[in-house]
Order: C-alpha cells, then sequence, then structure tokens
C-alpha cells in the first residue's frame, strides 16, 4: 500500500478536491491517504483564536461566519447529489457551531489547538463525502483515535504502530482510506499538533506504521530543484536524493520538505517521493537509502544568520572552554548552525536573534566577542566525502569572488556550507548553478 499526502493548495479548492481523487483512484490499489486543510482555512482558524485571546467575540464570530460562507459555496462546486449536499451541509454546521462554542468560555492554549485541528476535520470530510458520491469504497480513519506524542512531544511510534494496525484491522477491504494530518492527542489525551513538518511527518509516519512500499508528498511544485528558482536562473529538479542530502537541503533552506518529517521513513528503509499536483506525470523527486556515488545534487540557502566571534587567547587551549560556551547558547535554547575554531578563537552562526544580548553578554565572561548580523548560510549538498578528489574545489571556485565569513566541512558527508554576507547570496547562488550544474 502507497501512502498520498496532499499539501493545502492541492485541496484548496472543489475542482483540486476532484483532481486530488483521480490520482488517488488512479492505480486501482489500496491507498492510506493524508490530507491538510484547505489552503487558507488554518490561517482563518489561528485569526479566530487571536480574537477569542483578546476576548472580542465578535470578530471571533465574524470570521466564522466568512469561513462557513465559503465552505457552503464550496458544497455547491463539489457535490451534485441532494443527499450528499444535504450531508455535507449538516456536518458543516455542527462543526461552525463547535467552533461558535469557544466564544462562551475561557480561552487558553488548549482551545486554540482544538480549533486549528478543525481545518484538517473539515477538508478530509469534504473529499470522502465526495468519494463517496463517485462511488470510490472509501473510508475516514479520525488521527486523533491513532496520532499521539509522548511527554516530550514527540511522535509515539510504538503506540502509534499498534493503534493503526487494530483501526486497520477493522476496516478491511477499502480502496481508499483517508485521515487528517498535523493534527494528534499528546500524552494526556489532548487534542495537540506534530509542529515540526505537519502533514509530512503524518505519512511518514503512517507510512513506517503499516510498512508502505512507498510514501508520496503532493505538493504544488514538481520536487527538490538544484537551486532556488526564487532567485536563480535555469533550476532543474533534483530526480534522487539520499535522506541526509534531503535532511540538509531541509535544513538549510529547502522549504519543500521539513527536516525532521522523513526519519520515520527513513529508519523503514521507505522511499519518499515528491510530486506535483499541477502536474502530476513530473519524475519529482525520490528520497531513499541509496546514494549517487560522485555526485553534487544541489544548493540551498539560509538568510537572517547572525555570527559570533569569541576570541581568548587566555581561555581557548583551556580545558572546557568550549563546553562552557556552547552551554551558554543551551540556557537559552538557541541552536548552533555552523562552528569554526582556531587556536584564539572560535566562530558560531545561529538563525534566532531573540536571546542575542544575553548570549553576548555571557560570553563576554570568556573572551572578545564580536557579532555579524544580516550573514546567509549556503550549503552544498551531494556526496561529498573527503575522498572525492576536486569536489570542494569545484565548490569553491564559485567563490572566487565573494567574501567568506566562515566555512563548515567534514561535520557531513553530503555538505559543505559558506558564511556569507545576505547582499552576496544572489551573486553566490548563481556562481553555484553556474559551476556545478550549467556546464
Amino acid at each position: 500500500m502507497k501512502v498520498m499526502k496532499f499539501g493545502g493548495t492541492s485541496v484548496g479548492t472543489p475542482q483540486r478536491m476532484k483532481e486530488v481523487t483521480n490520482l488517488v483512484t488512479k492505480s486501482g490499489q489500496p491507498v492510506f491517504v493524508v490530507l491538510s486543510a484547505m489552503s487558507g482555512t488554518t490561517n482563518s482558524l489561528v485569526e479566530i483564536s487571536d480574537y477569542l485571546y483578546k476576548k472580542n467575540a465578535d470578530g471571533a464570530n465574524e470570521v466564522i461566519n466568512r469561513l462557513e460562507a465559503k465552505y457552503a459555496k464550496h458544497v455547491d462546486e463539489l457535490y451534485t447529489k441532494e443527499d450528499t449536499k444535504q450531508q455535507t451541509l449538516d456536518f458543516l454546521k455542527e462543526e461552525f457551531n463547535y467552533l461558535r462554542s469557544f466564544t462562551k468560555e475561557i480561552f487558553t492554549s488548549f482551545e486554540e489547538k482544538a480549533i486549528v485541528a478543525q481545518g484538517e476535520m473539515l477538508s478530509t470530510n469534504m473529499v470522502v463525502n465526495f468519494m463517496r458520491e463517485q462511488g470510490i469504497n472509501a473510508v475516514l480513519l479520525n488521527a486523533l483515535d491513532f496520532m499521539r506524542t509522548d511527554k516530550n512531544a514527540e511522535p509515539d511510534p510504538v503506540y502509534i504502530k499498534e493503534k493503526l494496525a487494530a483501526i486497520m484491522a477493522d476496516n478491511e477491504g477499502y480502496q481508499v482510506y483517508i485521515t487528517q494530518g498535523f493534527i494528534c492527542r499528546n500524552a494526556y489525551g489532548e487534542v495537540d499538533n506534530l509542529q515540526r513538518g505537519g502533514s509530512d511527518y503524518t505519512a511518514s509516519l503512517i507510512g513506517a506504521a503499516i510498512g508502505a512500499e512507498e510514501i508520496q508528498i503532493w505538493t504544488d511544485i514538481d520536487g527538490m530543484h538544484n537551486n532556488d528558482p526564487r532567485v536563480v536562473d535555469k533550476t532543474a529538479p533534483v530526480h534522487q536524493l539520499q535522506f541526509e542530502e534531503a535532511a540538509e537541503l531541509a535544513y538549510f533552506g529547502a522549504k519543500i520538505l521539513h527536516p525532521t518529517c522523513v526519519q520515520p521513513a527513513k529508519y523503514a528503509g521507505i522511499p519518499v517521493k515528491l510530486l506535483n499536483t499541477m502536474d502530476p506525470d513530473a519524475e519529482g523527486t525520490t528520497i531513499s537509502n541509496q546514494t549517487e556515488y560522485g555526485k553534487i545534487k544541489a544548493v540551498a540557502a539560509k538568510d537572517n544568520i547572525i555570527a559570533i566571534k569569541i576570541k581568548s587567547s587566555r581561555m581557548l587551549l583551556a580545558t572546557g572552554f568550549l563546553r562552557k560556551v556552547f552551554e551558554i547558547f543551551e540556557s537559552y535554547q538557541t541552536p548552533i548552525d555552523m562552528v569554526c575554531t582556531s587556536e584564539v578563537g572560535v566562530s558560531m552562526s545561529i538563525d534566532n536573534s531573540s536571546h542575542l544580548g544575553e548570549i553576548v553578554d555571557e560570553l563576554k565572561k570568556y573572551g572578545t566577542v564580536t557579532v555579524d548580523t544580516g550573514m546567509c548560510i549556503i550549503c552544498v549538498v551531494g556526496d561529498l566525502d573527503w575522498s572525492n578528489i576536486g569536489f570542494e574545489t569545484r565548490v569553491m571556485d564559485a567563490f572566487n569572488n565573494i567574501p567568506v565569513r566562515m566555512v563548515s566541512y567534514g561535520g557531513s558527508n553530503y555538505n559543505i556550507s559558506f558564511l556569507i554576507k545576505e547582499e552576496d547570496k544572489k551573486r553566490a547562488l548563481q556562481s553555484l548553478s553556474n559551476n556545478l550544474f550549467n556546464n
């Protein structure tokens, strides 16, 4: 069985829902479908929550009414049979009355998560009703019945596998199994969400739980590109990536995928395909445990980086110096992206400035601190094992006329990273494309 996940734009209109139905049923084989909320819905639900936090019930109800009218219009466009229309309208009335019930209660983050979860409830019910109207043997499985996180807010794979196996055993013989992405319950039974990776994470967890042959992530672009098409000319999709390569690209700026969401698939050895609902025949990108040796695959960029250098000839060689430095960042829950050391100093980069002042004050206990803002990390990904002679030179050549603040190489077999000024980003990305891909 394959798992197919469709994002918000893929189910953003009644016409798109019809196209998704065609894609899901094309093979004639049983599939497990994960759906996000219709595009724009989650933003409206967050807006409703914002009004309720501010105790503005009138503002919340206005947004609820506007959203309900939008969905009522979708019903007329999506369905042809009157009984299906009425069934869906009854469901929508119940859903929106549920949202209105929050305008009369004390409002906290728990209620907000329950409200935001309704976006996926709406989309999955509408699609399963359409499929049934078309004579497709489809069943809706509530993600809140099997998707759970533990006390550390991380998915509980053992629980998910056991619960889902029991639910699937009770629902044998369907052509299409549909569930909600993103939403779950936490260890205390409260409605929550998966945060990082959202619906992609759901698809990966389900794929691992049921031993899927393949996990498909359908979006509105044709896979990961070898560079940022918004910045660089003549980019092309990368047809094959190793899981580590995909994670590096996702972490350093390729927004199509969150770096943690494919981990369950990686550990289960299940390939993940990134495909385009607007161009379903395009090859897209396949992510697996297979490495294409001797190839540089892609480039990504991460903006809003801050470089911090601490220089201390007195302290650096002392035992425990680096530990003390890193503990400062840990105490403010600020991850470090890049690290470079010398005999008299250490440079680090971060992408979170919320505690920058406190971190710098603490670091000044151990040396002279310099801060550079407005920086950008350029990440080059591929088979970059140190034994591949000359690969790093090909990458370095692209920076002939661009000042580089830091270089990180050797921490991974799949990545070389450069820290440069944001103003040089476009020039650097284009130069890398010219040197690595367009020759």
